[in-house]
């Protein structure tokens, strides 16, 4: 492996930049919510920051640990994922319609938001060990499509489409990097494709997302209120916005806008300027990201660098693309920026790992 380096600082200061922007823009975004149902405005930013912190703690142990070693642990990494994924089912918290949340009294976790991180260290190591198979549809490609339809099945049943998209993109970029044959990844594209197109038309509520997003004035009250108040946000921030703190949505007009549509407070606060400096901090991130795969120096540390930065880079994409309406609503957070512990700390540790395979290129 040679000798070991200093990691990316460019990532790392990326990283540290984007959760700096996500503290205040929590504050910002909560505050008023917090005192309404807490008394104390601080009350998501004080969570927020713990979070922040056990996640940069988790960073850098991750960063120091040979990424190597996560080749003996993907499979009981995948299995106790799954686990989770079915204990979910059974005794999860039902927030919004979904059943996502698993409650262990000191703290609630979402096994969606592990099994992320889990399934493309798994995959990087299954695609590393099968290189010679994946020509062979059924020996290569076959028992990795079985682990990924299980999974995805899972998340679908609590029921939450957006994550199930995201993790089939994140495999898909890394069977591409993989070097899986073209006529393979095109019939798996159109049946991924068919797949959601028939989930989205199976399911109602899916269904009136889907026609919001493509009239939201048809429903201005109901499915496409999100939308709309979303873009009323981001209209109103103009050129350079109306300051930090000055968000008028945030004022029980736009839902979720500590979480799912943050990125829409920021238009509106930091302007069509500080909501491009976010974008193009992500772009740095895949860029980086994507240049420690491409130096890695193994085909499993390639394969990882791959899958971490695809599934930040991914969610990043497809919130923004809904804030923006340019996606149907998903609830789909915005990694480092959004509130929320879990899915957090769970970014932190892909980022720890990505620097560590940074140290060895």
């Amino acid at each position: 492996m040679g000798k070991v380096k200093p990691p990316d600082l460019i990532i790392f200061f990326t990283m540290i930049t984007l959760l700096g922007i996500g503290v205040v823009m929590v504050f910002s975004s909560t505050s008023i919510r917090a005192y309404v149902n807490y008394g104390d405005s601080f009350y998501f930013l004080k969570k927020q920051f713990v979070w922040s912190i056990i996640g940069i703690g988790a960073m850098i142990f991750f960063a120091t640990i040979n990424y190597n070693l996560y080749k003996g642990m993907a499979r009981l990494g995948i299995l106790v994922s799954i686990g989770l994924l079915i204990a979910v089912l059974i005794f999860g918290k039902v927030v919004g319609g979904s059943q996502r949340w698993l409650n262990f009294g000191f703290m609630r976790m979402q096994p969606s938001e592990m099994i992320k991180l889990s399934i493309v260290i798994y995959m990087a190591r299954y695609l590393s060990v099968k290189q010679n198979k994946l020509d062979d549809f059924l020996k290569g490609l076959g028992p990795a499509l079985v682990v990924l339809g299980l999974i995805c099945g899972l998340i679908l049943l609590q029921p939450d489409l957006g994550t199930a998209v995201a993790i089939g993109g994140t495999v898909m970029v890394m069977f591409i990097a993989a070097g899986v044959r073209f006529k393979h990844l095109f019939y798996l594209a159109s049946s991924g494709i068919l797949g959601v197109v028939y989930l989205i038309f199976s399911a109602p509520y899916r269904m009136q997302r889907f026609l919001a997003f493509l009239d939201p004035w048809e429903d201005p009250l109901g499915s496409g209120f999100h939308i709309i108040q979303s873009l009323y946000a981001l209209g109103s921030g103009g050129l350079f916005g109306a300051g930090i703190g000055q968000s008028k949505q945030k004022f029980f007009y736009l839902p979720e806008p500590g979480t799912d549509f943050i990125f829409a407070i920021i238009g509106e606060e930091l302007g069509f300027l500080g909501s491009i400096v976010v974008v193009l901090l992500f772009f740095l991130f895949a860029w980086r990201g994507l240049r420690i795969a491409v130096e890695a120096p193994d085909v499993f540390g390639s394969l990882l660098a791959v899958g971490i930065t695809t599934m930040i880079t991914l969610q990043a994409v497809i919130n923004i693309g809904v804030v923006t309406g340019s996606m149907p609503v998903t609830g789909m957070t915005l990694p480092f920026i959004s509130y929320g512990g879990s899915s957090l700390v769970i970014m932190l540790s892909g980022v720890g790992i990505l620097l560590n395979i940074s140290r060895h290129i």
